[in-house]
């Protein structure tokens, strides 16, 4: 147990299935929650998704509060923060309580989040990153899995109300970051991080692809399973069983597809990840039967998988001390879109819910060209094949 918490690795995974836990129940119980018991329309589900990411647009501030703070204390500040604001969710069923919490659940998930992914790409090998991020993603989905077994017994077999759900997963979490505070050793930065906000130039495809990525992905979490339970009436139970269901195929396929990374290349994966997300989302706007709208959610949530490749894409083409700035200042592009893109789809699914995933079509479709950028074996120098850097 000692060498347990002499590993970077392992505070790796502390960080992630931590986040994991208590988000995965977050997630899971919002849809209907917010139906059930504050009824929220499309509009006001699209402000929350919203306000939920204001803290990811704000992510570069990690870098300036990094000049007071070292990572790993900033990191369990975020559990702890994460945690605090999913205890908090169902004493509060108002837009105004749901708002508020969202902001205090989402400051600690996305910090935690920026800080988790510089961390890996620092302390992780180029060689053996995609297929640990694959590992620490199964795991991932293991924990949510376990998550989602245990809110199925409490909500189906003991009747617990949706406020004392949140306050477990939140209460777990937040202990989690108090213990790993008291117990892990402090890791030095093998080399030290620039801390200042920049964007540079040669990393414009991996902000531009970033980008993309953060709006189809608000499509996906925002309206996808909105669409499940306004037009197919699905309740709590089922989705959390669908939920339990990708958990599964995830744990499966999430080594898989790190090893896929490893062997044939970011390109040809995030080319893979892009095609199949524009066929997917041609299908959401027309579908009308239940059973295939859950295969959509399904193979929908697989795909996003494949996003590893993006990072290590970055992980080759950055230098090593721009790991932790560049980090923060991509959650931020990630987090442009999703500021403004739920409330302004919201309001576009009022008129036509179609319409809202023909967007998403082609903002991977966008993606999916731009891939073609991307170099067969990226490096500092050689970020794209325009050209190769002197």
């Amino acid at each position: 147990m000692k060498n347990f918490f002499k590993s970077r690795q392992a505070l790796l995974y502390v960080m992630a299935l931590s986040m994991s836990f208590s988000f995965a129940a977050w997630m899971s119980l919002l849809n209907n929650f917010v139906i059930e018991a504050a009824s929220f329309d499309g509009s006001q589900i699209g402000i929350l998704q919203s306000l939920r990411e204001i803290p990811g647009f704000l992510a570069f501030t990690v870098v300036l509060v990094l000049i007071f703070v070292c990572q790993q204390k900033l990191a369990y500040l975020s559990i702890m923060a994460l945690g605090l604001g999913v205890l908090l969710t169902g004493y509060f069923p108002s837009a105004i309580g749901l708002y508020v919490t969202t902001v205090i659940m989402s400051m600690g998930f996305h910090y935690l989040e920026t800080l988790n992914q510089s961390l890996s790409l620092q302390w992780l090998s180029k060689d053996k990153a995609p297929i640990i991020l694959g590992k620490i993603t199964a795991a991932k989905s293991a924990t949510s899995l376990v998550a989602f077994i245990i809110i199925f017994l409490m909500m189906k077999f003991f009747s617990v109300e949706y406020k004392y759900v949140y306050l477990f997963f939140g209460g777990i979490t937040f202990i989690i970051g108090i213990i790993a505070w008291m117990m892990f050793d402090h890791f030095k930065d093998d080399v030290v991080q620039d801390k200042k906000v920049r964007l540079k130039k040669e990393y414009w495809l991996f902000y531009t692809l970033t980008f993309f990525a953060g709006a189809r992905r608000q499509i996906f979490i925002v309206f996808a399973g909105f669409l499940l339970v306004e037009k197919f009436g699905v309740d709590v139970h089922n989705m959390v069983a669908l939920l339990f269901i990708n958990s599964i195929l995830n744990m499966y396929f999430a080594p898989k597809i790190g090893r896929f990374i490893a062997r044939f290349g970011e390109r040809i994966t995030l080319r893979v990840e892009y095609i199949g997300l524009v066929l997917v989302f041609v299908s959401y706007a027309f579908v009308e039967n239940l059973y295939f709208a859950y295969f959509l959610f399904v193979i929908d949530h697989l795909l996003f998988s494949m996003a590893i490749a993006l990072k290590t894409y970055f992980q080759k083409i950055a230098d090593p001390k721009d790991i932790a700035s560049a980090s923060a200042v991509s959650f931020t592009i990630n987090h442009i879109a999703a500021v403004f893109l739920p409330a302004l789809l919201g309001l576009v699914w009022l008129y036509s819910t179609s319409l809202v995933f023909i967007i998403g079509a082609s903002v991977a479709l966008l993606s999916f060209a731009l891939s073609y950028l991307i170099p067969r074996n990226p490096q500092m120098g050689f970020e794209t094949t325009l050209k190769k850097s002197s």
